[in-house]
């Protein structure tokens, strides 16, 4: 359950957390599109190397260290299908490079694994929702949104919880074959299920006794206004646009690729 740590808001004072979520996003737009565009592993690193400065700066290391640890599992097995993909259609060989493209694969789901975790590691739900509304986002979008950013945390902490009490119990959620393992989560899923269940009635309680959705236009105490730091990385987010561009449009077939220093 580590990989929703990384989408869990820390309130920390740092520069990151106090960009507008509207910018944040768009510099994660921006770095979505550039791994999407290669597939070498060279400018993937250079993606992945360039956010550490904002996971320093955030002070969210810990965290965002953990949501790495918790994709692990689904990164390995992106590598493995790509590498069985390849090894079945070159005809049962594997060659150095085809091994390069599964991890340049891998490679790009960490990248934006840790794109999207300093995302939200470092921006409010209030500031989220709010920035919603302020794009014309309706406020039930909006709402339903920030909601579920709020609650896939606190439910994967509830499922840990209910796993800890059941191993307590004497379950033994590890051992068997996959169809006994599968079987083995039922005593997880139904409690996990029932608490969900009754966290939405008792949402849907306060909505109502608070007249949600009695005002047709709503109004808002703050609004997200942009600084000095927000035009700083609209002009970092630019310039990477344009450098992943001009590199995919001009000197793609230049990049070196990591086996051509070995081979």
């Amino acid at each position: 359950m580590s990989v929703f740590d990384g989408l869990k808001f820390r309130k920390v004072f740092s520069p990151i957390h106090n960009l507008d979520p509207r910018i944040k996003f768009i510099y994660v737009i921006a770095i979505f599109i550039s791994a999407i565009l290669f597939h070498q592993i060279l400018p993937l690193a250079i993606l992945f190397l360039i956010q550490l400065p904002f996971v320093f700066m955030a002070r969210v290391q810990k965290q965002w260290v953990k949501s790495l640890r918790g994709a692990a599992f689904l990164a390995s097995f992106i590598f493995i299908i790509n590498i069985l993909t390849k090894f079945f259609y070159n005809n049962w060989t594997l060659t150095a490079f085809d091994i390069e493209s599964a991890l340049g694969m891998t490679m790009r789901f960490i990248v934006l694994v840790e794109s999207f975790s300093v995302f939200f590691l470092t921006t409010s739900p209030d500031h989220l929702g709010l920035a919603l509304e302020q794009s014309r986002i309706p406020y039930e979008f909006a709402f339903a949104f920030t909601t579920a950013v709020r609650f896939v945390p606190v439910l994967a902490e509830e499922a840990q919880t209910i796993m800890d009490a059941q191993k307590a119990r004497g379950l033994e959620l590890e051992k068997g074959n996959l169809l006994k393992r599968i079987r083995n989560y039922i005593p997880i899923l139904i409690p996990l299920i029932v608490s969900a269940i009754r966290r939405s009635l008792e949402l849907a309680e306060a909505m109502e006794s608070r007249a949600w959705g009695a005002a047709k236009k709503r109004t808002n105490l703050y609004l997200l206004k942009l600084h000095k730091g927000d035009y700083i990385l609209i002009g970092i987010t630019t310039i990477v646009l344009i450098i992943t561009i001009y590199v995919r449009l001009f000197l793609f077939n230049s990049i070196p690729l990591i086996s051509s220093f070995f081979f």
